[in-house]
């Protein structure tokens, strides 16, 4: 599978967007943030890695992107080994303390849901954190049976995305 692949497929879930807001009922849901640095040019810095698949590439995933910067509509086949991620980017954030991205899962992934990648700078103590949330639930039989398994890993991608800025 590949992102020219995907194309017109349907997200697998109705709640498309909702990671700008509090999160859908029926879901298993994370948020995980990090200092990683400070001050205007640490933002700047961090914030275009995010939108050019930073995290995920900085996390050891493959990523193979329609476009090198997220936009809406990019679609993404983020992989993991074996395992392939087919997902479509539903909003940006573009704001003068907050920049990322957020994509929602397509038609062969393992989980249904969205994940928000972003950057945000505090005025107030000149810090930078990176920041990732999500929704998710099982998107296939496998990964029903795995359940406890996906979550750990989950988690544990979820900080090497931090740490990948």
């Amino acid at each position: 599978m590949r992102s020219s692949d995907l194309a017109g497929l349907p997200f697998t879930y109705a709640e498309v967007g909702a990671t700008a807001g509090p999160p859908p009922p029926g879901y298993h849901y994370l948020h995980d943030s990090a200092v990683i640095g400070h001050g205007r040019a640490r933002f700047a810095e961090s914030a275009e890695k995010v939108m050019r698949w930073g995290m995920q590439r900085g996390a050891g995933l493959h990523v193979d992107a329609t476009t090198e910067v997220a936009a809406v509509g990019s679609e993404v086949v983020v992989g993991l080994g074996p395992v392939r991620a087919p997902c479509r980017v539903v909003y940006v954030v573009d704001e003068p303390d907050r920049r990322g991205f957020a994509y929602g899962t397509l038609p062969g992934h393992a989980e249904s849901g969205e994940e928000l990648f972003a950057v945000r700078f505090d005025p107030s103590d000149d810090s930078v954190h990176a920041e990732v949330s999500a929704f998710s639930r099982p998107g296939t039989w496998w990964s029903r049976l795995a359940g406890p398994v996906t979550s750990v890993l989950q988690r544990v991608v979820s900080k090497r995305y931090l740490r990948a800025l």
